[in-house]
């Protein structure tokens, strides 16, 4: 079984910046099989909310089977998970998509906004050395606990944090160089690391940040355009809770 749905227990949530939650919840079943890169459904105990919200894997704790997720609130289906507490359970399914595959010898991580939680699982599970490269709005979170696994570089919008501007900014100037980049962020952020990628001849794997409607492949809602024609649709998508939401550079067109 490759995915599975259960009532997960709410072990502990806590707001670490504006908006942005962390939410540990006892899911031995899924952590036990998640890997980095993958995501979970969350599903809403309001019933009139019918479409679970896809959620990337922050943490695994196979160990103490937990699962942590990082999610920034932007409507009111994770507005209703922001009020989750110790006492509370949650239905989810998981783990859904395919992941990072663990390669490369000088790797290159890339997290920007909301796409630095999935990252974390990654480095610490990648056996190599690590540059890990962070790129901010205006606040900063999780960076301290990427410290442990390589060395961290970061970026934001207004300069309050590192390099003024982009996470490919702050590459060029620190001459951040490696053999293998794995990126998650938003869809600028995600064109401009595959372009630099491709034109530099390195190995890239970009998590794509997308709207979905069921997370599990079957309504099409999540498709971005590929370069070869998808055996489901039969036209060049891709889905990306399915196929994704990991894809080698120049799989897919932005």
């Amino acid at each position: 079984m490759d995915k599975l749905k259960m009532t997960a227990k709410v072990i502990r949530q806590d707001e670490i910046a504006y908006q942005i939650y962390s939410l540990v919840l006892s899911a031995k079943e899924i952590a036990d099989i998640a890997k980095p890169g993958q995501f979970v459904n969350l599903y809403s105990a309001d019933k009139s909310r019918l479409l679970p919200r896809p959620i990337s894997i922050c943490e695994i704790d196979k160990t103490a089977g937990t699962l942590r997720l990082v999610y920034r609130v932007v409507g009111d289906g994770t507005k209703e998970f922001s009020t989750l507490t110790s006492d509370h359970t949650i239905e989810v399914m998981g783990p859904l998509g395919n992941g990072f595959a663990l390669e490369g010898k000088k790797a290159i991580i890339i997290g920007g906004g909301i796409g630095i939680p999935p990252m974390l699982e990654l480095s610490k599970q990648l056996d190599c050395e690590k540059s890990i490269v962070l790129g901010f709005r205006d606040e900063e979170f999780l960076s301290e606990e990427f410290a442990p696994y390589g060395t961290v570089y970061k970026s934001s919008d207004a300069g309050n944090i590192g390099v003024k501007g982009t996470v490919m900014d702050a590459i060029k100037e620190y001459g951040i160089t490696g053999d293998v980049i794995y990126a998650c962020g938003p869809l600028p952020m995600l064109r401009a690391i595959s372009d630099y990628a491709l034109a530099n001849g390195i190995v890239a794997q970009i998590s794509m940040e997308e709207k979905m409607a069921c997370g599990i492949g079957a309504c099409l809602a999540c498709v971005c355009k590929s370069k070869e024609v998808d055996e489901h649709s039969k036209v060049n998508n891709k889905r990306v809770c399915k196929e994704g939401p990991v894809f080698y550079a120049g799989e897919v067109e932005f």
